[in-house]
């Protein structure tokens, strides 16, 4: 029985989009997952995988994605972690944190583009600082995230990619979530 964390994109931004976590916990346990519990609200979901559910991550987060539209009337990007990924993240984390409200993982779809990322003046940036994971960026940003330049330009250099960011607290605690 796998454990999962469902990233939302773009989700109860500025009154926007809006997915009230009830219902996100609804719609995640309407699909037969169980253990559904949700966090802040910013679109984080932790679920135990139904036995039977469609295989892999893809296959889950096209079940997800799609169980969304239909509730909620839009798409939503989704970024899946299974607990050992979530982990893996965490552990990998090449950054050192200070403030956690001010450290920043982007969590990626797929891999991150290695050359367009290398055509980014990190340096310009400073104080700020960004790291490549496997599946993740990581940024450390002193001046807070509102004030922060390098994660936007990271997510331009990737294009349409699919990301989705967290401070590292919140990350935390969704692994703590994922190992209750």
């Amino acid at each position: 029985m796998t454990r999962w964390i469902a990233l939302l994109r773009g989700v109860n931004v500025g009154g926007r989009r809006k997915v009230p976590m009830a219902e996100l916990r609804e719609a995640v346990a309407g699909l037969g997952h169980t253990g559904t519990a949700t966090l802040l609200q910013s679109g984080n979901a932790v679920f135990t995988q139904r036995d039977g559910a469609p295989g892999g991550e893809d296959g889950l987060r096209a079940e997800l994605e799609s169980a969304l539209a239909e509730r909620f009337g839009f798409a939503v990007d989704t970024v899946l972690r299974d607990a050992a990924g979530m982990r893996a993240a965490v552990q990998a984390n090449p950054l050192p944190v200070g403030d956690p409200s001010r450290f920043l993982v982007l969590f990626l779809r797929g891999e991150p583009d290695a050359a367009a990322l290398s055509r980014l003046d990190t340096a310009a940036y400073a104080p700020e600082a960004m790291a490549v994971g496997a599946r993740e960026l990581y940024f450390d940003l002193p001046d807070g995230l509102g004030r922060a330049k390098l994660p936007d330009a990271a997510a331009r250099a990737l294009g349409g990619a699919v990301a989705t960011g967290r401070n590292w607290r919140t990350v935390l605690r969704l692994l703590e979530m994922t190992e209750e």
